[in-house]
This record gives structure tokens, sequence and C-alpha cells, in this order.
């Protein structure tokens, strides 16, 4: 059986090119739906970020909510979703139900 963490890096490690997902919806998809905060501290212990795409998990309101360290900030956060054709705002939040993962 996989832990919660093995889980959480699949999962966020599915989500597509241009699409996004809430802390809490990854939480969900790995069956502990009270776990958004845990999904945000095992993205932020993941020590290999280059393969996992960190970038595009949220808060539940669309909104870039990483407190960032020296290699993972907010504005890089930005960058790499416009680069993906996601419209990030200054404020950096987008549109989450026009972006959001739907697993299928």
């Amino acid at each position: 059986m996989r832990s919660f963490k093995e889980k959480v890096i699949l999962a966020v490690g599915q989500i597509p090119k241009g699409r996004v997902a809430s802390y809490g919806q990854i939480a969900a998809i790995c069956g502990n739906i009270r776990a958004a905060r845990q999904v945000g501290a095992i993205l932020k212990s993941v020590q290999d970020l280059g393969s996992l795409p960190w970038w595009r998990v949220l808060n539940s309101q669309g909104n870039i909510s990483i407190k960032g360290n020296f290699s993972a900030t907010k504005s890089l956060q930005k960058i790499l979703l416009e680069e993906e054709g996601v419209e990030v705002t200054a404020n950096f939040s987008i549109e989450m139900e026009k972006y959001r993962w739907k697993k299928k």
C-alpha cells in the first residue's frame, strides 16, 4: 500500500500542462479530504522539484499561496503557469474553474 506522500506525488504528477488543482483536491484524490495543508508540506519537502509540477497546485480560491523559499517563489510559480497558457493576474490569482483539472 502506498503512503499518503507517495499518493500526493503521483497525483500531482498527473496534472496536465495548462491545468491546476487545489491542495484540497489533491488531498481528496489521495483519500484524505482534510489533508490540504499536509499536501502543501509534502510538496515543500520534495527534494527534486524539477520532475514534479508543483506549480500546478494552488489554494482553493485559485491563489498562488506558496510561502516560498530560495528556489520556489510566487513569481516563479506565476511564470511557470503562464508558460503553460494559464492566465495569472498581478495579484497571483487565476480563474480556478477555467483551469481546474478534472481527474477522470
